[in-house]
């Protein structure tokens, strides 16, 4: 058996986990005959090259001097911190990622204390030196301090550190840039630093399941490593949550190699395999010796925080965008996302809710967050399904003692000076307690503790605040105590008076009351939302009206009708806005924003009631 070395990448979002796993890859022997182009390799997700995020974990695996090295890419953005505990089993040791100029951010913390309960052995990776206000001396100050902040051994906190600017595809055992020449130095100290698998190979067989995919040739593909004995296509005893065992058939192993997987005949004991034949097999599971079968402890599946309720398209315009719009339809992919999203829950719906006349026409979906949910409903809109979706809620429980307790949030901020009043007042408001402040250089930074309801439709808030400039980044911490009731945060909205065409003449008159999200031309509805109303109320207005045409001229007539550029309604600015008795309908070619009532009186009737 060759050398083996198992290591996770982790990092906070954007501090370059995917482009550092670019340089190992196209330095390693696995690719330098390949030729391998572009940036970003790791991130094959169309949706995650647009958002410059990993979404999704992924494998890879390179040769390096003999010793193959499995690599892990983790997820930076807490709403997939998921996959970050569950990636924890599978691997030896991590990559920790810092940004030399920002340093250790509440991300980071997350994901490294789970490398560190794990026991792992961290190499520190300070990446970026090539900014010019780079600041790497204080950036292992306080990845040090993080480190017995967390409760590290005094091993852990012994950590090897490489200097590194990715983006170059460059590391060092110094700071000094100019000395570097190629990542070699990184891939010695993994070698180094990364203890190889201690599997006894003999040993009754246990593989633990860290995740699932699907492939439309193979079938359900689970992903896990193999903790003892040797893993071979064949007849293995399969336990399941519940601990109930069950003979099952492995129909193919496959190991990583590259970018893509292999079909081995048999994958010894440290190594990560794929393996196909079990439809039912789920994450936390266990496969083991069919003679002997012994339970791996169950892994912890995180618990859910947001819900939104998914439905069947209702309006004038349902079924002329899409492919897919039936019931059964959002249901079977529903159901098929549920394979790969073990953090994903999905319950039928109430009559009526989502603007459904039925209960079979809607769903309760539930996420780790607003975007977690957002990037399903991205998906769902680019592969040709048409649904309309209702307002992002937080998921309240209750204690053994019958007390309500919700979803609180670490909030980070980021703001210049000048605006941190603003900030601080906005999130006063929402129930926020703020935990620190400092200032540095102009730049003020926050943190608050926060109920995760309070930030929903508050992200776009802040980047207006703040005009583009301001960083938030949150971090789920746990249910507390329910917060009380909030100061209400109500908008009003501009509702379209007819079906038909919007129009320069009747823009320009709506544009007075508020601010627009549509520009002329543009096919409207009745009880479609076309802005946003300066005052907290809703105001009809009639957007298709024409101007009267006479056969008198006057001095100023047919002068260019002034209309301000309206505000892009993206899908996550979409959810933020929408209120309770508000829809967002989303097709492949169309985010439109509408009323959940969509004739006037009907909503005039809801209101006396």
């Amino acid at each position: 058996m060759a050398e083996l070395r198992n290591i996770a990448i982790i990092a906070h979002v954007d501090h370059g986990k995917t482009t550092l796993v670019d340089s190992l890859l196209k330095q390693s022997e696995t690719f330098r005959e390949r030729g391998l182009e572009g940036e970003t390799i790791m991130d094959t997700n169309e949706l995650e090259r647009e958002r410059g995020i990993t979404i999704f974990s992924k494998n890879a695996a390179v040769i390096y001097n003999g010793v193959k090295i499995n690599i892990v890419d983790t997820p930076g953005h807490a709403d997939f911190g998921g996959e970050v505990e569950r990636i924890m089993n599978l691997v030896d040791g991590a990559l920790l990622l810092v940004d030399a100029k920002e340093g250790p951010m509440p991300q980071t913390r997350f994901v490294l204390k789970k490398a560190i309960a794990a026991g792992h052995r961290i190499i520190v990776v300070i990446n970026k030196i090539d900014k010019p206000d780079a600041r790497p001396d204080w950036v292992l100050n306080q990845t040090f301090d993080l480190f017995v902040t967390l409760g590290a051994s005094d091993r852990q906190t012994d950590f090897p550190v490489i200097y590194a600017s990715a983006k170059q595809g460059k590391a060092g055992l110094t700071e000094n840039l100019a000395d570097m020449k190629d990542v070699a130095p990184l891939f010695d100290t993994i070698i180094k630093e990364i203890p190889s698998p201690s599997s006894d190979a003999n040993a009754p067989l246990q593989v633990s399941v860290a995740n699932v995919s699907y492939d439309n040739y193979k079938g359900k593909t689970a992903i896990g490593r193999v903790v003892r004995g040797t893993l071979k296509p064949g007849i293995v005893a399969w336990i399941n949550r519940d601990g109930v065992i069950a003979q099952a058939k492995i129909t193919s192993v496959m190991v990583f190699d590259g970018m893509g997987k292999r079909d081995v005949p048999e994958a010894p004991a440290g190594e990560i395999v794929a393996f196909t034949g079990i439809d039912g097999i789920n994450i936390g599971e266990t496969i083991a010796d069919p003679n002997t079968p012994e339970a791996l402890p169950v892994m912890k599946i995180e618990e859910p925080t947001v819900k939104m309720t998914f439905g069947v398209n209702t309006s004038p315009f349902s079924g002329k965008e899409g492919q897919y719009t039936t019931s059964r339809n959002i249901k079977e992919r529903l159901e098929r996302e549920l394979q790969n999203d073990v953090a994903l829950r999905v319950e039928q719906g109430a009559s009526g809710e989502a603007g459904s006349g039925s209960a079979g026409e809607n769903f309760v979906v539930s996420g780790r967050g607003e975007l977690h949910l957002a990037i399903l409903i991205e998906k769902m809109r680019r592969d040709g399904f048409e649904l309309q979706v209702s307002r992002p809620q937080v998921i309240f429980k209750e204690t053994a003692g019958g007390d309500l307790i919700e979803p609180f949030e670490e909030v980070s901020i980021e703001v210049p000076e000048n605006m941190s009043g603003n900030v601080i007042e906005k999130l006063g408001k929402r129930k926020g307690e703020l935990k620190d402040l400092r200032t540095e250089n102009g730049i003020s930074y926050l943190e608050f503790v926060i109920p995760t309801r309070g930030l929903i439709g508050y992200r776009n808030e802040f980047m207006v605040d703040t005009r583009g400039q301001g960083i938030i980044n949150t971090l789920f911490l746990g249910y507390e105590p329910y917060a009380g009731d909030m100061v209400s945060t109500l908008h009003g909205s501009l509702v379209a008076f007819e079906d038909g065409l919007s129009n320069s003449y009747g823009l320009q008159a709506a544009q007075e009351r508020g601010q627009l999200f549509i520009g002329p031309g543009i096919p409207i509805y009745e009880g479609m939302i076309v802005g946003q109303n300066a005052k907290p109320e809703d105001l009809v207005v009639n957007i298709c009206k024409e101007k009267r045409l006479t056969n008198m001229r006057s001095k100023g007539e047919g002068v260019a009708l002034g209309l301000d550029v309206p505000r892009t309604m993206n899908l996550e600015a979409a959810l933020e806005y929408v209120g309770d008795d508000e829809l967002v309908e989303v097709t492949p070619k169309n985010i439109r924003l509408r009323k959940l009532l969509l004739k006037e009186y009907e909503r005039k009737r809801a209101q006396q009631v």
